[in-house]
């Protein structure tokens, strides 16, 4: 007869996903669209929801939802001004709580041109970068992550790749003049007593767009370190920023077949399969923190986790 088997609940938590609303935030007779996206995630004391079915500790992920819809009904304000809000609400007001998590991401809408004026009343999908703030009470301390994601920059010239490693399945040529493009996504940490918010969130995303142009490639890589190295050299705040860049590859297509010149113009894109390189840039003594495994976030909270 086989042993019984031995287990224990290692860790646990539980909350709701993806709560989508919309707010529109009327000023008068020119509104303003607010479109969010929060999950919480609870942890503590529910052992006995999992061990035995008791569930005399848990707040139902209905009652989650509920109270982030009633808490849109205040000005929201920042996403990191709301996700902590909420953050505070769940870990003070239940006592099984030990740490609340909770996300929160904003899509932009933007407003029609109505004879060469912006609608007071009308909307379109903004197209621009995500907005996305993680806040965490646990052991009644605070704490705020900031990020952006869905920012698509590309560049036609300043970009190289060439003397990498080869073996007998390489196929890739070199190249000293090549199109890059890719969609980024970073996550950073600020120093504590940082509520600027929305001040940090806009000169981080100029400093990233700036170093992207100005810096000639030699590879994704460099890019990245050069974007993160001017985040924490333009803005002070940010004490650490995780950045992910899927190379979105972009290869010229043969003309010759046709007559043509090859030129290098006309592109064939490739969505998948996708280089991607990740790594996180922070404060600290040249060498410090030596190459690694990052630190990255799950899958769950990367911040480009929808890009492809």
């Amino acid at each position: 007869m086989a042993e019984p088997v031995i287990a224990v609940l290692a860790a646990n938590s539980y909350g709701k996903a993806d709560v989508h609303l919309l707010k529109v935030e009327r000023e008068g007779d020119r509104h303003r669209v607010r479109d969010l996206t929060v999950t919480t995630v609870l942890s503590g004391d529910f052992e006995a929801s999992y061990l035995d079915g008791d569930n005399s500790a848990v707040l139902p992920t209905d009652s989650q939802k509920n109270t982030v819809h009633a808490f849109a009904a205040d000005p929201i304000g920042s996403v990191e001004e709301f996700g902590a809000r909420l953050a505070r609400h769940f870990a003070a007001a239940h006592p099984a709580v030990r740490s609340a998590r909770v996300r929160v991401e904003e899509r932009s809408w933007q407003r029609l041109p109505v004879e060469g004026l912006p609608a007071a009343t009308a909307f379109a999908d903004g197209g621009e970068a995500v907005q996305l703030a993680w806040a965490t009470v646990a052991d009644g301390r605070l704490t705020v992550a900031c990020g952006l994601r869905g920012i698509k920059v590309l560049k036609t010239s300043g970009s190289e790749f060439h003397s990498f490693l080869t073996d007998r399945y390489t196929t890739l040529a070199p190249t000293r003049d090549r199109l890059l493009a890719t969609e980024v996504g970073a996550r950073w940490h600020c120093a504590d007593g940082t509520s600027a918010w929305s001040k940090v969130r806009d000169a981080v995303l100029a400093h990233l767009l700036e170093a992207f142009a100005q810096t000639h490639s030699l590879a994704v890589q460099q890019t990245l370190f050069a974007m993160g190295r001017r985040v924490l050299a333009g803005v002070p705040e940010v004490e650490s920023i995780d950045l992910r860049l899927p190379n979105i590859h972009h290869v010229p297509v043969d003309l010759t077949p046709f007559g043509l010149e090859p030129g290098n113009e006309v592109f064939t894109v490739f969505d998948r399969p996708y280089g991607v390189i990740e790594g996180s840039v922070r404060r600290g003594a040249p060498g410090a923190g030596a190459a690694g495994d990052a630190d990255f976030p799950s899958d769950a909270d990367s911040p480009n986790e929808e890009s492809r």
